[in-house]
């Protein structure tokens, strides 16, 4: 067991470089090309077969890893989406009877999502320069590239490390709905203490300067709601002014769990208030940072209602919000006649701060937009989707300092805290069933990346760095 902090190995820097670019990245550019998109975006992904062909290609890449000790399965419930699963044995100063470190990560995709730049493409990967174009290169394709690629570094640098297990899932861009099953046949493997350290690999970075740890992230709600007002679409001549238009009605629904002026959400469960410590972490990531320059805004666009850039950081990581993401009945413009359309229906995607219950948040959506519908007409929430926030517990000196001492050494600056808006089922659930538990989030969706969105960019230099940082944070678990 390693009881004394030790001095970041300065070869970890070349040995991460040699390993993403001749092992990592020829693998990596194969995995770009696969379309496997989340079961939520492809309701025949099983008959399409691209989730499977994706675990498969990298389970075959993984089990051909140096990584002395290396146990791989490709596990498949029926049913669900397989999980790529790899252990460990301890090695190094660290004994196998002590709580093992979990690593985390997912390999399932966003749809392309809008139009992408001439020359690049969302299932072709594109290199130029320090970028790596391409869906699911940077969420979440490299996560287990780096997951691996850690442990056989820390093992080449002789330091070693804890027993390890790797997971690898494949729904988490749907809330991950299919993980649940396999973590539950997995806590045999934990043991009843559960792991020491949890090294999520999915989540932000507010540069490329350093390496980034996400101190907690929102919740989500997802649904779809539904105003149905006509069996069949009527002319707008013959029944405006009497049939109310099933939109108007809609937008007066989303008045009820949304300030339209100011974007504040409305339901009770969703006011809390920000920990001291989280308001002190975004003032000091204010001044390392301008979190505008995250966003290709349009000129002159107001961010957080003019708020401060502490207050902007603070918006965006412990507020909730609500985003319009999909809409029906609308036809396109060039098609829409004078015509009282039947329906609305709309998709959201509401963001809740990291401490509200969702189960509660919940029933407080539904509640309002069903209670006296408008008009009398028919509404129904559908689809939805709950997932709970995460607000890390206090990091231990000994994480702290590795963090700091990795970042200084790999990236040439010290490490950095940050809340993020995004959602990681995930880590809600293994801090509620193993508290005791250190987490290390972090990953790669810095500036630039666009996850989710068109032209989504892996930043090379980042991942190998970061790869790098948690080989020494392995070797310096106590």
């Amino acid at each position: 067991m390693n009881t004394t902090a030790q001095v970041p190995r300065p070869e970890l820097s070349a040995w991460s470089e040699e390993y993403w670019e001749q092992q990592a990245l020829p693998a990596l550019y194969e995995y770009t090309r696969v379309p496997c998109l989340s079961p939520e975006y492809d309701e025949a992904w099983v008959e399409h077969g691209h989730i499977r062909r994706a675990a498969e290609q990298l389970s075959k890449w993984a089990s051909d890893r140096p990584i002395e000790g290396l146990s791989l399965e490709l596990r498949e419930l029926p049913g669900l989406t397989p999980v790529i699963l790899a252990q460990v044995p301890a090695s190094g100063e660290h004994g196998e009877a002590e709580a093992p470190v979990l690593l985390y990560g997912h390999f399932d995709k966003q749809p392309p999502l809008g139009s992408w730049r001439e020359g690049l493409g969302p299932f072709e990967p594109v290199r130029e320069g320090d970028r790596l174009y391409g869906r699911g290169t940077a969420d979440d394709g490299y996560s287990i590239f780096a997951a691996l690629g850690a442990i056989e570094l820390a093992q080449r640098s002789g330091r070693g490390h804890p027993r390890c297990i790797a997971i690898i899932e494949g729904s988490e861009e749907s809330g991950s709905p299919h993980l649940p099953a396999y973590l539950e046949a997995l806590g045999e493997r934990l043991g009843e203490a559960g792991p020491s350290l949890v090294v999520c690999l999915d989540s932000g970075a507010a540069s490329y300067d350093r390496l980034w740890t996400t101190t907690s992230l929102r919740g989500l709600l997802g649904a779809t709601i539904t105003v149905k007002v006509l069996e069949e679409g009527i002319h707008s001549g013959s029944g405006g002014g009497l049939v109310p238009d099933s939109f108007r009605l809609l937008r007066q629904l989303f008045s009820r769990i949304e300030d339209e002026k100011t974007g504040e959400v409305l339901l009770p469960a969703c006011r809390v208030e920000v920990p001291a410590g989280r308001v002190r972490e975004a003032a000091e990531l204010a001044a390392l940072v301008d979190d505008a320059d995250r966003f290709p805004v349009v000129e002159g666009l107001r961010l957080g209602n003019g708020a401060g850039a502490a207050e902007r950081l603070l918006a965006r990581s412990w507020q909730a919000s609500l985003a319009y993401v999909g809409i029906e009945g609308l036809p396109p413009i060039e098609e829409a006649g004078n015509v009282l359309r039947p329906y609305t229906k709309a998709k959201i995607a509401m963001r809740i701060p990291p401490s509200s219950d969702s189960k509660k948040a919940a029933e407080e959506l539904v509640e309002a937009l069903t209670s006296d519908p408008p008009e009398g007409a028919e509404v129904r929430v559908e689809d939805l989707v709950p997932a709970d926030g995460f607000d890390a517990p206090e990091t231990a000196p000994w994480l702290a300092a590795a963090a700091r001492a990795a970042s200084e050494a790999y990236f040439g600056a010290p490490s950095g805290a940050m809340g993020e808006g995004g959602t990681i089922p995930f880590l809600s659930a293994l801090l509620s069933s193993y508290p005791s538990a250190q987490f290390l989030v972090t990953g790669v969706l810095g500036p630039e990346s666009n996850a989710h969105g068109p032209n989504e960019m892996l930043h090379l230099p980042t991942a190998k760095a970061l790869t790098a940082c948690v080989a020494h944070v392995l070797s310096q678990v106590p």
